[in-house]
């Protein structure tokens, strides 16, 4: 049976996508940082994941997202959030860059990220069950 997007998911669902949003932010400081010649050691791609983590962490209680992780609105509502509050901090708190062509490289990059993130977590934990 092939869980809709309304129905209610397990405990482990939530808790794989919560795990695949934070490794899409993660892979999207980790290419960055690589792309850029810049180190690529945990505490290097940790500092400046920070702020999208807290973000995105941030936007999870929020939303409440657990509850429904797969949903549409779900979905946008935290890559939204994600994206503009971690712009903030990173800017406001730890105090780096937001080029323009950063914010860009951002919104389309974690959207994609997060976007395939949760629809392969979907699937795969419809399966399962």
């Amino acid at each position: 049976m092939d869980a809709s997007i309304t129905t209610r998911p397990s405990r482990r669902a939530a808790i794989t996508a919560a795990i695949v949003d934070v490794v899409a932010v993660v892979v999207f400081v980790a290419i960055g940082r690589r792309n850029h010649d810049e180190g690529t050691t945990f505490l290097n791609i940790l500092g400046v994941a920070a702020p999208f983590l807290i973000a995105l962490a941030g936007s999870w209680f929020a939303l409440r997202t657990w509850r429904e992780p797969f949903n549409r609105a779900s979905f946008v509502a935290t890559w939204v959030i994600t994206v503009v509050a971690g712009l903030f901090l990173r800017k406001i708190v730890f105090d780096r860059g937001i080029a323009t062509s950063f914010i860009i490289v951002a919104t389309i990059t974690l959207g994609v990220l997060i976007g395939l993130g949760r629809l392969l977590t979907r699937r795969l934990t419809a399966k399962i069950s």
